[in-house]
């Protein structure tokens, strides 16, 4: 009993190392390879890439996504499945060579690398966060792929904390990272998903480079006090999916689309996938049932709330490498499935996430919600074009 006490007390000890999930591959890198797409769209690979959340956002854009690299298993035969032209690698980028990456391209190039670097080290909710965290330094990772590609334009992402994190020091020195590997025009910026019509308040801060005579502009706010339209709630997100009792499944719709936001997501989906109920047990059931909408469920864990039916979604988290339910529904007596996570993040009803309902919300939580994506990649697409059309006139 003592040592149990003991080890409980020290998870929260810097000095102890992190437990890492168990799903991480530390094998030799596994390769699904496919066919380098032949259209005249823009082509991107995505670095540590988990599901695919901004794949898919520059997807929605008209990129062609052509490679995704992760070591989490579930989240690469997420992506497998969902990104249907792209050659998935499976491993530890540390332990892979950039000129395999080459190789695997065929000899084409690429226009676009984008990376949402693994942020738990940065993260506001990471009770052991320190600027020496090891993950912290995985950008360097990153910056030694985009010295052997040299893609047009370069995209890394991670969680607000990075910005505060030792200073800024980080932020400074990843911006400094890019200039050396070739990118002298390179900016970052805060942004907020709810302001790009995702139902959830999210920070993310983003950076983008781009080699000389790309002239990149930030999206701006569509949604909210900044946009021209309101900002989607929980309900505009879900309000229209099924009714699902503790541990059950629905496969079908009930109900048609309510709001914009629901249309958008169905699109021409027939089936539901992903909406399965987690399996409570009676005291947590009546612990869901017994809290107010938009109020905390336990007083220890204030970020675990049942959400409000009319404002947008706190941020979702991963919730570590065992997750329990983050967010109660508003009016069922339960945590969220899958396929509200998803909706809540933006992915489409057409994006199904292998893996289950605990490693359905690592992988959920850790995504970067493709109509943030989108709203960046539409922009660097107009740069590639006024780039492009500027070589013609030369």
């Amino acid at each position: 009993m003592a040592t149990k006490k003991l080890l409980k007390n020290r998870v929260w000890d810097r000095a102890v190392k992190v437990e890492e999930n168990h799903y991480y591959w530390r094998g030799f890198p596994l390769i699904d390879k496919r066919r380098f797409p032949q259209s005249v769209n823009y082509k991107v690979i995505e670095l540590f890439c988990g599901c695919g959340g901004t794949s898919k956002g520059f997807e929605m854009a008209g990129f062609d996504i052509v490679l995704g690299a992760d070591i989490h298993l579930p989240s690469t035969r997420t992506f497998f499945l969902n990104h249907k032209d792209a050659t998935v690698v499976l491993g530890d980028l540390r332990k892979i060579k950039a000129l395999e990456i080459e190789d695997l391209l065929g000899g084409h190039k690429v226009d676009v690398t984008i990376a949402g670097v693994p942020c738990q080290g940065f993260s506001l909710n990471n009770r052991k966060r320190f600027a020496g965290d090891e993950r912290n330094f995985l950008f360097r990772e990153y910056i030694r792929f985009v010295r052997v590609l040299q893609p047009k334009v370069v995209v890394l992402e991670n969680v607000s904390g990075m910005n505060s994190t030792a200073n800024g020091a980080f932020v400074e020195a990843i911006e400094e990272e890019i200039r050396s590997a070739g990118y002298p025009r390179v900016s970052h910026k805060m942004l907020n998903a709810a302001d790009f019509g995702v139902p959830q308040s999210r920070q993310r801060l983003v950076f983008v480079a781009t080699k000389e005579g790309i002239d990149f502009e930030w999206p701006k706010e569509t949604h909210g006090p900044s946009g021209k339209q309101a900002y989607v709630t929980v309900q505009d997100a879900i309000g229209d999916l099924p009714s699902v009792e503790n541990g059950q499944e629905v496969t079908k719709y009930m109900h048609p689309p309510k709001s914009e936001y629901q249309i958008m997501m169905r699109a021409k989906t027939k089936v539901l996938a992903n909406h399965k109920a987690p399996n409570h047990p009676q005291s947590t059931v009546e612990k869901i049932a017994g809290t107010k909408q938009g109020q905390s469920m336990y007083p220890q864990f204030r970020q675990r709330i049942r959400l409000a039916w009319n404002k947008p979604s706190p941020t979702q988290v991963s919730g570590g490498i065992r997750p329990q339910f983050q967010f109660g529904h508003p009016d069922q007596a339960r945590g969220l499935t899958i396929r509200e996570r998803l909706r809540i993040q933006s992915f489409p009803d057409d994006f199904v996430v292998e893996g289950g309902i605990v490693q359905g919300r690592v992988q959920t939580g850790n995504a970067v919600p493709p109509l943030l994506a989108k709203a960046i990649a539409l922009k660097i697409k107009s740069a590639l074009n006024k780039q492009k059309e500027g070589a013609k006139n030369v």
